[in-house]
């Protein structure tokens, strides 16, 4: 239930409509623990997936070994909102559960029903769409940028422009920044040290202080 009230999906719905929308479906609610897979990159995707409980990680395994994480989502999230209606209808990347998490699933066609029995539904599914597009040119922007800083100044002015302030507090940790941004630990602890030292940042863990705001935008231009 309380991962039904955040749920961006049922935005504006009231949770008793919620609940009778979901009981309405043929849903399947599966639990994983910590490190399983929750899909394998090439399975195929028909139903839409709401994560009740726990957290997961979308990875992009390379064949060098390499593993890249695009994104990770929390309780109240959907992801594969995108597969179900694509004409390849199949996972682009790994889908991790990186705590023991509750998933549950939606099949392609009980969605159908449930977006035409609700128009909120069906504007706030649309809004998740929109949301995903930016989210993945974000991703875009931040791997091609060159410089470690900037991949840097990019995290940081997005997260400024998304909660509205200059004390940001990232939703994941060191190491998972690290490997958003496509570079070593080592080296983005060395780049926030320096940062820090230029005087444009301040941190603590994962929670940071924009100290000259003007000065990050400039360097993105650079």
């Amino acid at each position: 239930m309380d991962a039904l009230e955040k749920c961006i999906l049922f935005k504006g719905v009231r949770l008793e409509e919620a609940i009778g929308l979901i009981s309405g479906t043929n849903s399947l609610r599966r639990t994983y623990n910590a490190g399983d897979y929750i899909a394998l990159e090439g399975e195929p995707c028909d139903h839409l997936s709401i994560i009740l409980e726990g957290e997961i990680e979308i990875h992009k395994p390379f064949s060098s070994g390499k593993v890249v994480t695009i994104n990770h989502f929390s309780a109240g999230d959907v992801f594969a909102e995108s597969l179900v209606f694509s004409h390849k209808k199949e996972y682009p990347a790994t889908v991790l559960s990186t705590t023991e998490s509750v998933i549950l699933m939606i099949p392609r066609d009980e969605l159908v029903l449930l977006l035409t029995k609700n128009g909120r539904v069906l504007k706030n599914f649309a809004g998740v769409l929109s949301k995903r597009i930016h989210m993945l040119n974000d991703r875009i922007t931040d791997l091609s940028l060159d410089t470690a800083r900037k991949k840097i100044v990019n995290i940081l002015l997005l997260e400024y422009s998304r909660q509205k302030s200059r004390y940001i507090a990232l939703p994941y940790s060191r190491k998972k920044m690290a490997e958003l941004i496509n570079i070593p630990r080592p080296s983005l602890s060395r780049e926030l040290i320096r940062m820090k030292e230029d005087g444009l940042i301040d941190f603590y863990k994962n929670r940071f202080k924009i100290i000259d705001l003007k000065a990050l935008e400039s360097i993105l231009q650079q």
